[in-house]
């Protein structure tokens, strides 16, 4: 049977639970161990589909369609295995499940209440869809102390008395601040947090401390202490340069050798192999040079809103031996200002995904001035729709050209996709349907066409990749846009939905209807990125 461990949060939020639990995940995939990671948060919405980005980030997509929290994207980028809809739930979605069990009958006339059923609900998922994992690694969203938490807490709680010490573990991740006036590591935040765990009746058996210095041992011992826990099983959670450090950082720390020994699997397996983590550590601090990467967006201000495309970029750096520098610019700069006065220097524009159409006729421009000034440009999903509608305009000279999405236009180039065939069944939206989990959501087939530069990228005909958008390409304007240059290299395998363009005679102008960035990996950099930065490098050097 699978051995859990159980990650929570306390005095303040963002201190990193995500980012802990994956780089935990590796580290015990480095010993040999087969691991999943799942995220149970405990906000009301559904699902974070119809979240704004500025509230929640980005919103991780997995090949199942779910739409899912941005730590899933952690979880995949540190250890590989891919996430599932199985790997995240939230309050709502529970209560959801819930609710309708009551109306069906299925409790037998008896009261609903958070105890038993709500936190039955949370075990049993926790529990769910599990082969022969080694290792089930459950992030618990929020703090210790929070009113929505609770249910969480008990669950967990409940489930650990289940399984027993010896199939379950508690990890607490708190902060210990330094006061730079006193010159002091604060240990009481921590205290107090442990201190709330234990009135819902957890004691955490190793604790994470969130600290931007080192703790002296004597300060571990107060804490071990005042916590109820060994010396040893207090481990220092560093502040690093990357977050591709952060598994050194805690093996050297000896958190994963306090996991293996709370199990008694210290003599079991050797020391963690993790060659492939210090040479991408290597790599990402003694680089070969830089390049610099504009990304024309709508929600620019929160960067966790394109999480996954920053990784995936610095994936691209990873791959070719360079830092990439990351120019992050609002698209509505473009609408009110000259174009070139932002992007001049910059070796490569992407302009990714988004909704609505804020912004939409500052990425055309972006898009424009790539493809007029030959600088690598990378249009992902939304960068995509402005491609062809920059095109349509510029190039095949059809006024008017517009997307359906920001209301009623002369021509249409972009528009609501309405029907589309997932694994041989025909799926339908409409304008009216709720627009949480309405999307085209999910991994899908694209083929290739010969002698294409995708086709060379990728190395085969048939590929498979992430969506989430609602609008789609009109196929019924791509002749007229092929004769104009832009060529159609990328097709749904029913040769009705448009998924990848390109200029041949451009240095490099990609643009794909899908999210390559959602599969991108430090050890395993996606191919369009890795090629996007390799154009990228070769265009600095022409400067």
């Amino acid at each position: 049977m699978s051995k859990f461990i159980f990650i929570t949060g306390g005095v303040v939020s963002s201190l990193g639970k995500g980012l802990a639990s994956a780089a935990l995940g590796a580290l015990l995939q480095a010993r040999g161990y087969k691991v999943r990671l799942r995220k149970l948060d405990p906000y009301l919405n559904v699902d974070p589909g119809t979240m704004s980005p500025y509230q929640h980030g980005e919103v991780y997509v997995t090949d199942d369609g779910a739409e899912t929290d941005l730590d899933l994207g952690h979880y995949e980028r540190f250890t590989g295995v891919p996430a599932k809809r199985s790997d995240n739930v939230t309050t709502g979605q529970l209560y959801m499940d819930v609710l309708a069990k009551e109306r069906r009958g299925d409790y037998l006339g008896a009261t609903i209440q958070v105890i038993p059923h709500v936190t039955d609900a949370i075990k049993a998922f926790a529990k769910s869809d599990l082969t022969d994992e080694d290792f089930v690694l459950c992030e618990i969203g929020g703090t210790v102390g929070d009113i929505e938490s609770l249910p969480f807490l008990e669950a967990i709680r409940q489930l650990g008395n289940e399984l027993g010490r010896e199939k379950s573990l508690f990890v607490h991740l708190t902060l210990v601040p330094f006061i730079a006036s006193a010159g002091e590591l604060k240990t009481k935040p921590t205290q107090h947090s442990v201190k709330e765990l234990q009135s819902v009746g957890i004691q955490p058996d190793i604790l994470l401390c969130r600290s931007e210095v080192d703790i002296p041992e004597e300060q571990r011992r107060k804490i071990a202490l005042f916590c109820n826990i060994r010396p040893d099983a207090v481990i220092a959670a560093l502040d690093v340069n990357s977050i591709y450090n952060v598994p050194l950082s805690y093996h050297a720390e000896g958190f994963d050798n306090e996991v293996c020994r709370h199990f008694d699997l210290l003599d079991n397996f050797p020391e963690p192999n993790l060659s492939v983590w210090r040479q991408i550590s290597k790599t990402v601090e003694k680089p070969e040079g830089d390049v610099k990467i504009a990304i024309v967006g709508k929600y620019t201000s929160l960067l966790d809103s394109y999480k996954s495309l920053a990784e995936a970029l610095i994936h691209g750096g990873i791959a070719n031996n360079i830092k990439v520098e990351i120019n992050w610019l609002d698209a509505e700069i473009f609408e009110k200002e000259d174009t070139i006065h932002h992007l001049d220097g910059v070796n490569g524009i992407l302009v990714p995904g988004g909704f609505g159409e804020r912004g939409a006729e500052g990425k055309i421009a972006a898009v424009q001035f790539a493809r007029e000034r030959k600088i690598p440009y990378f249009g992902i999903c939304f960068g995509m729709q402005m491609a062809v509608i920059e095109a349509a305009r510029n190039l095949s000279g059809i006024n008017g050209a517009g997307s359906t999405e920001f209301g009623n236009c002369d021509q249409p180039v972009v528009g609501l996709l309405t029907e589309w065939i997932r694994e041989g069944i025909t799926e339908e939206r409409h304008d009216k349907d709720d627009l949480g989990g309405t999307m085209r959501l999910g991994a899908y087939d694209c083929d290739l066409i010969p002698n294409s530069r995708v086709r060379d990228i990728y190395g085969t005909d048939r590929i498979s990749e992430r969506h989430r958008h609602r609008y789609e390409v009109n196929i019924d304007y791509k002749e007229r846009l092929e004769a104009a240059g832009l060529i159609f290299s990328g097709m749904s395998p029913d040769r009705k939905l448009p998924e990848i363009v390109e200029i041949p005679d451009h240095p490099w102008f990609v643009a794909v209807q899908f999210h390559p960035e959602l599969k991108s990996k430090p050890f395993d950099p996606h191919p369009l990125f890795k090629h996007f930065v390799s154009a990228a490098v070769y265009q600095s050097r022409l400067v």
